[in-house]
């Protein structure tokens, strides 16, 4: 059996505390606070429980996860991690969680789809769940926090098979992006590889239907708009085990096509969570960025759309002129590596 740490750098507030004791929910776990009694975490639970300042930080954490990076990028190998995190304010506590979940899996750490439980200063987070539940909003959060602890702690071996599904919008005759997938694909051997082209200005974005609407439609896995989302992008998901995103970085931002498709996975979504799907990325940045679109991928379809997260998601490169991904040094070794980390997670 795994170990189970916790790791709270700080105070938690009551209703941390609170959260903290639905997630454990009375089993053993050893206690980090500081970065003085950090010991071998490779192969453990690992549950953050994070207190927010007014500029929505936690400079405690942030030596924990210094002195973790400077172990080296292997520190968290074999880990599996979910975060309760708190704010006294409105904002900070979705982009704070990212940022410690992109650290942490560039450390090697997994997270399970929907690895994080927020609570604002209103709690108003969880006013669209009182709909579904008769319970206050804080009943709601701390039945949410003991949800998390279980699927933290879980046991459960999803199905896997040798399926990719490869989304994405790029020109292949110009686009680094799609040359270093094509280095990528050429070591995935024994896989069956389906390839979505999701088109150039063609997407319809989500436009925000009634749940009724969405769930009806949903249930059929099919969407109100239609086209390429439903007749290719949800086949595809549907059957493939591993999912792979290609995300050129034009402005810090993921492609409009890209986004409006992960928008319009709510409707398969209705029907169907995506525990048992893992995901990759493939950025390549004409500049720098990367980072600000592995974490969009994160928090869009981890934290939201229940997408498992497999330790060192994403592979990024810096590429601007066409065919300059072919000059950046170790990359077809990079490529390489990649595509055998996928294949060891499949």
């Amino acid at each position: 059996m795994r170990p189970f740490t916790l790791i709270v750098p700080s105070k938690p507030s009551p209703l941390l505390q609170k959260m903290i004791d639905k997630a454990t929910n009375g089993e053993s776990f050893n206690v980090i606070n500081n970065e003085e009694n950090l010991p071998d975490l490779k192969g453990h639970n690992i549950l953050f429980a994070i207190e927010l300042n007014s500029i929505g930080i936690n400079s405690h954490l942030n030596i924990i996860l210094e002195a973790l990076v400077n172990r080296g990028k292997d520190s968290l190998k074999n880990t599996r991690g979910s975060i309760l995190i708190h704010s006294g304010y409105d904002s900070f506590t979705k982009t704070a969680a990212q940022d410690v979940v992109f650290i942490s899996n560039q450390l090697g750490c997994t997270f399970p789809g929907r690895p994080v439980i927020e609570a604002n200063q209103n709690l108003d987070n969880y006013i669209p769940l009182k709909k579904i539940y008769d319970l206050s909003l804080e009943e709601i959060c701390l039945k949410k926090s003991e949800e998390l602890g279980r699927r933290l702690l879980s046991t459960q071996e999803y199905f896997r098979n040798k399926t990719i599904a490869v989304l994405h919008s790029s020109n292949k005759e110009t686009s680094n992006t799609y040359s270093l997938w094509e280095m990528v694909k050429e070591h995935l051997h024994d896989v069956q590889i389906n390839e979505v082209y999701l088109g150039n200005g063609t997407i319809t974005d989500c436009r925000g239907c009634s749940y009724k609407t969405c769930k009806y439609f949903g249930k059929q896995a099919k969407c109100f708009y239609g086209g390429v989302v439903v007749e290719e992008v949800y086949p595809a998901i549907q059957d493939a085990s591993t999912i792979i995103f290609l995300c050129p970085n034009y402005n810090d931002m993921i492609t409009a096509n890209i986004v409006a498709t992960i928008n319009r996975l709510t409707a398969l979504f209705r029907k169907t969570k995506f525990y048992d799907k893992k995901i990759f990325t493939v950025i390549v940045s004409g500049f720098s960025g990367g980072d600000a679109l592995a974490k969009q991928l994160i928090s869009s379809l981890n934290m939201n759309k229940t997408f498992e997260l497999p330790p060192e998601f994403s592979i990024m490169a810096t590429a601007n002129d066409p065919g300059s991904i072919n000059e950046v040094p170790n990359i077809k070794i990079n490529a390489e590596n990649f595509a055998k980390h996928i294949l060891k997670n499949m």
